[in-house]
């Protein structure tokens, strides 16, 4: 059973959704992702479906499908697609991002490849699931590079936007970035990527969330505690907060190179130090179709 939404309740409080990624990569992701939901301390997580344990995965995070956003993390990076894309990854293994990025600014992908693997993407998940994704975004951004966002576009328009599926927007303004004052060059550079495909997504009048923040660079050189408070800084109505939270175990280490970071970002999520945070700033966590509804 989940408890209540973490962070104050009355009608001042401005509410975000907080969203975890990277569900669906490895058994101890997901296991602190459902934690963290049962608990009312998340709102939406993304999720990878090119995973092997994926079937398993949704069937665990069936119990709060009608609870939270459960969306799809489209994958196109550092992991195995599901199926051939001889042109992208002949040996098997999607690029690293930087390789991924110039390829697509370079206009070297190849869009039917790169549309076949993200509709086998979208099916999986659906059919595990039975329900098409509340919302699409993208490992490491990559729903937001040339090409591929024309393709999500499509994708959305020919098989989501019935069902009011959103997407996230990743583009923040200057102001925003250098007021958190933290990791700046990170959020700036994703924030740069984010521009084209939010002009193009906003303009066929795709709804997603109206602010951005969580952009960091997992080095562990900052306590997370200060990360999120930063993260929290300015953040308005509507907003989404990126966060990792994960247990360590050997295939999160095979497939993923912040694993410690995840367990310390998973520490803090469960900790009473997060619930105060969000009471100083009063923030209260929803998901994306209540931030439109008035309080009761």
């Amino acid at each position: 059973m989940r408890e209540s939404p973490a962070g104050p309740k009355g009608a001042d409080a401005v509410p975000i959704i907080l969203c975890a990624d990277d569900y669906g990569i490895a058994p101890g992701v997901g296991e602190a992702i459902r934690h963290l939901l049962a608990l009312g301390r998340l709102s939406a997580t993304s999720c990878m479906s090119v995973g092997p344990s994926w079937p398993q995965e949704a069937r665990a995070l069936m119990p709060y499908v009608e609870s939270a956003d459960i969306g799809l993390h489209l994958t196109l990076t550092d992991q195995a697609p599901l199926g051939a894309m001889q042109r992208l990854c002949p040996a098997g293994r999607l690029p690293g991002i930087r390789r991924m990025i110039y390829l697509a600014y370079t206009r070297r992908l190849d869009r039917a490849e790169v549309k076949a693997e993200l509709v086998r993407q979208l099916d999986r998940f659906e059919a595990e699931l039975g329900r098409p994704p509340a919302f699409l975004d993208g490992h490491q951004h990559v729903h937001q590079l040339p090409t591929v966002r024309e393709v999500v576009i499509e994708l959305y328009r020919e098989r989501l936007a019935r069902h009011g599926t959103y997407v996230r927007y990743c583009d923040e303004p200057l102001g925003a970035i250098l007021r958190r004052r933290t990791h700046m060059g990170e959020a700036l550079a994703v924030s740069l990527l984010a521009r084209g495909f939010a002009r193009r997504a906003r303009a066929a009048r795709i709804p997603g969330n109206r602010g951005f923040s969580g952009v960091h660079d997992f080095a562990g050189r900052t306590p997370y505690a200060r990360l999120f408070s930063a993260f929290l800084e300015g953040v308005g109505p509507g907003a989404l907060v990126m966060v990792h939270p994960g247990i360590s175990d050997a295939a999160l280490a095979a497939a993923d190179r912040v694993a410690s970071q995840r367990e310390e970002e998973y520490r803090y999520f469960l900790s009473e130090a997060f619930t105060a945070e969000l009471a100083s700033a009063r923030i209260r966590i929803t998901r994306f179709a209540e931030q439109a509804m008035p309080e009761r």
